[in-house]
Parts: structure tokens; C-alpha cells; sequence
């Protein structure tokens, strides 16, 4: 009999069974359920549904950071209808505008627990697997539903495995590997998927870089992805009121079956960027040396985290952003703002010329913040570059790390970061 992966394990401690196959259906009970703005939409189904009460009040964990402040009367209602909610149900892990990026917040705060299930009614849920937990997305009705009742059915995925040797090479991060994990495994790559990340050039990494990986596995079409639990991620935990007595490491056996294993060599790569309009339409820097940008945004969930600020000061101090070049930096969090102010590190991006926006996720969805111009190039550390995705069809938006999008904002045009080492 195979071993039982990672996402077996979780799923079926949490369907109170002993194992589960892949495929099969098995009805859970989470340990929380993530939602952000978009609740307000979810408590106007869990009306419909005619209940009164959560199951569980502890269970939500609401996050209000798509568009912060509110940019228009709409979302300012929406905003309100859900601090209401809140109040309504005693729901005690509220996390209001200003506190950061849901994702961000969530593992800051604790509830990003090794061994535990948690739901989200975002695409990118699975970030929280950097911490050694289950995070599948789900859907708004799914949502309210799980709010009702405690429980929800999800089908056990097939697991695969990308097994990366290391170190990475100065000036390439984690957002290099995972577009050039996109690159080869395209954009439904791991559809349903439970994805693993391993290797020396995991074990290396920082639980700041792990969270990029984890964060868009979901580029890949995965259900999860996850990071298994180590020094850094007991320290981490440690560090923000988690004991190593407090949760459970789970692994996958060494015999689990994989439908796929990927070695990639990280000792190899350079910087990548993901070119317009999809994710996996991945190349080398050198490809587009020299092209022009008019917009660069250093934040969001995938690279708004205090050591992808420090990268950007790193190579901005002393300087100034291009002319005609607008610098958007959106730190993470609250939490990663104060710390970037302690230290320094926002001052020497201000003097640079950057313009710092409310912690939360910024132009990243289009909304407000960084809305381009037909014609316009942005070179963006978010996670996604489809058309219209910051607001505008006719613009062209270009992935990239902190390394290679700092590069780019002082030199006004798409730069190596390699140079700037």
C-alpha cells in the first residue's frame, strides 16, 4: 500500500477518518475560513440560506484589503455592511483596513498553524502552505456555506513535486524560481493539484521567500501548495507567539506515489520575467533589456514583505527613480510597514523617489492605487499580468522579483539586477 502524501494526511485527520485515497470525496471541518472584501457579498448568500447564526464565530478569519481605504461609496458600503456583520456575530479575528494583505496578515497573526486545513475565498489561499498547513481556495457560496455549517466536501488531489537544488545565485529569489516553474509546467501544470516544494534551494529559504512560492502555486492551477516545516519555520512561529508544542509537523511518507517530480537546478537561473498577458509566458531578463516602462510596483501578497523592501532600498539608495518612471511601493502589512520605517529602509525608498501606499493589495487587482494608461508598461512584483489586470486592457504589465523591478525603476527602462550587485 502507497504512502500517504501531505494532502492525504490533513485530509483525513480532518474528516476524523485514518486514510483517504486520491479522488475521493470526504466531507471536512476546517479550522478557519479566510474571506476579504468580497464578504460582503458572501454574508448576503449566508441570508439566503435562512440561518441566523455561524457555526462557529472563531471560525472566520475577515480581512479588508482590496481596496483600501475605499476608493468609491460602493466599497465604503460593502466595508460597512461587513464591520456590522462582524459585530452582529461576536466574530473575534476581524482585521480591518490598514492591518495588510489578507495573506500576509493571517500567517503574522498566528493562524497560520502547521498541520491545520485552512479555507479562503481567494485564488490564493495556498500562500499560508508555506507554513506546513493545507490552504485550499473555494468559492464565495462554498464559503458562506462552511459558515453555516462547519463542514465542507473537497476531493483529495493528486500531489506533485518539485525537488529544487541550490543555493539560487546572487540577484535571483524565489519569484525567479517559481515563473520559471511556471514556465515549464504552464498555467494548468498542476490543475487540482497538491504541490510540494523541497530540495536544498528550499531548505535555504527564508519563510518570506517560501510565501512567494506558495503564493502562486496557484498560477500553476494548484489546490495547495506547501513548504514541509523546518528551523526557519519553527523560528518564525516561534517568533510570533506559536511554541513548537502548539501544532503538529506533518510530511509526506517517502513512499507517497507523485503523478509528477521536477527536478529543476536553481543553481542555473537567472532573472526571469513573466511577459504579457499570461503567467507563463516566462523569458529571461536579457530578452527585453533596454524596453521602456512608465510604471513599477514593488508589493502586494507574492513580494510586499519586509526583505523585498530592503532589496529595493538596497539598490535605490543614494539614487533617484527614473525620470518619467512612477515607483508604487505597498508594503504587505502594517507590521512590515513600522518595521520598514524602524529601520530605515522606507526613508531611503521615499528619497528615492517612490511613492508608499496603505498596506494592502494596491494595483494589484486593478481597482485603484496604480491604474495604468493604454500604451503604459508596468514592470510589477504582484502575481498575475492578465489583460486589464491593472485596470486597463490596452497596458502591458511584466512579472518580475524586487531585485529586477527596483533595477528597472532607477534605469527607466527593463534592467539585469546583476549589474546593480
Amino acid at each position: 500500500m502507497a504512502g500517504q502524501s501531505f494532502a492525504q494526511k490533513i485530509l483525513a485527520q480532518k474528516a476524523g477518518v485514518s486514510r483517504v485515497q486520491v479522488g475521493e470525496i470526504v466531507t471536512v471541518a476546517p479550522d478557519h475560513v479566510m474571506t476579504h472584501d468580497n464578504t460582503a457579498a458572501i454574508i448576503g448568500t449566508f441570508r439566503k440560506m435562512g440561518v441566523e447564526k455561524l457555526a462557529d464565530p472563531k471560525m472566520p478569519l475577515i480581512f479588508l484589503d482590496h481596496i483600501v481605504p475605499a476608493a468609491a461609496q460602493v466599497y465604503a458600503e460593502n466595508h460597512y455592511k461587513i464591520r456590522a456583520f462582524v459585530r452582529e456575530q461576536g466574530i473575534p479575528h476581524f482585521y480591518d483596513c490598514g492591518n495588510g494583505v489578507c495573506h500576509t496578515v493571517l500567517y503574522e497573526h498566528g493562524h497560520a498553524v502547521p498541520g491545520s486545513l485552512i479555507l479562503g475565498s481567494d485564488s490564493h489561499t495556498s500562500t499560508a502552505g508555506a507554513f506546513g498547513l493545507l490552504a485550499p481556495g473555494i468559492g464565495r457560496t462554498e464559503a458562506a456555506a462552511v459558515w453555516a455549517t462547519g463542514q465542507i466536501w473537497l476531493r483529495v488531489p493528486e500531489s506533485m513535486r518539485f525537488v529544487v537544488d541550490g543555493p539560487l545565485p546572487p540577484a535571483v529569489q524565489a519569484k525567479d524560481l517559481i515563473l520559471e516553474i511556471l514556465r515549464l509546467v504552464r498555467s494548468d501544470g498542476a490543475d487540482y493539484r497538491c504541490v510540494e516544494f523541497v530540495g536544498p534551494a528550499i531548505d535555504a529559504m527564508d519563510m518570506e521567500e517560501r510565501v512567494t512560492l506558495t503564493n502562486m502555486a496557484a498560477e500553476m492551477g494548484a489546490k495547495a501548495g506547501v513548504c514541509f516545516v523546518d528551523e526557519h519555520t519553527r523560528a518564525f512561529l516561534e517568533n510570533n507567539g506559536l511554541p513548537r508544542d502548539t501544532y503538529e509537523e506533518i510530511r509526506s511518507d517517502p513512499d507517497t506515489e507523485y503523478v509528477e517530480e521536477i527536478a529543476i537546478d536553481g543553481r542555473s537561473l537567472g532573472p526571469k520575467l513573466a511577459c504579457p498577458h499570461k503567467v507563463d509566458n516566462v523569458c529571461d531578463v536579457e530578452e527585453y533589456l533596454g524596453m521602456r516602462v512608465h510604471q513599477v510596483v514593488i508589493g502586494a501578497c507574492t513580494n510586499g514583505k519586509y526583505h523585498d523592501l530592503e532589496i529595493a532600498a538596497k539598490i535605490l539608495k543614494g539614487r533617484r527613480v527614473a525620470n518619467g518612471v512612477r515607483l508604487i511601493v505597498i508594503p504587505a502589512s502594517r507590521n512590515i510597514l513600522s518595521k520598514a520605517i524602524a529601520s530605515g529602509v522606507l526613508a531611503d525608498l521615499v528619497d528615492a523617489g517612490a511613492m508608499i501606499g496603505v498596506p494592502g493589495c494596491g494595483p494589484c487587482l486593478g481597482a485603484h492605487m496604480g491604474i495604468l494608461a493604454p500604451g503604459e508598461v508596468c514592470v510589477s512584483t504582484t502575481n498575475r499580468n492578465f489583460k486589464g489586470r491593472m485596470g486597463c486592457p490596452d497596458a502591458d504589465i511584466y512579472l518580475a522579483s524586487p531585485y529586477t523591478a527596483a533595477a528597472t525603476a532607477v534605469a527607466g527602462r527593463i534592467a539585469d539586477p546583476r549589474e546593480e550587485l
